[in-house]
């Protein structure tokens, strides 16, 4: 079953508010047993989308384009 992702330009977008996201939460996750060495927080933020939105952040349809902008802005604003 085909499914609508994003398109480039939103794509592109997208990509540099994870990255900034990413940069932002340089040092500021919670340490984890499991990353003994340190989290990675651009892998965090990838994640994070993928367990909200079931895919990865290129899948997200143009439809849901503001809720993954808002839920980035949040992953931001509160790292967990």
């Amino acid at each position: 079953m085909w499914l609508p992702h994003v398109n480039k330009e939103n794509a592109d977008m997208i990509f540099v508010l994870m990255r900034r996201a990413g940069d932002n939460l340089k040092g500021r996750l919670p340490p984890s047993r499991n990353h003994p060495g340190g989290r990675n927080p651009y892998a965090h933020v990838a994640t994070c989308i993928k367990q909200k939105f079931g895919m990865s952040y290129k899948d997200v349809p143009d439809g849901q384009f503001s809720d993954l902008v808002q839920f980035i802005q949040y992953i931001e604003e509160n790292p967990m």
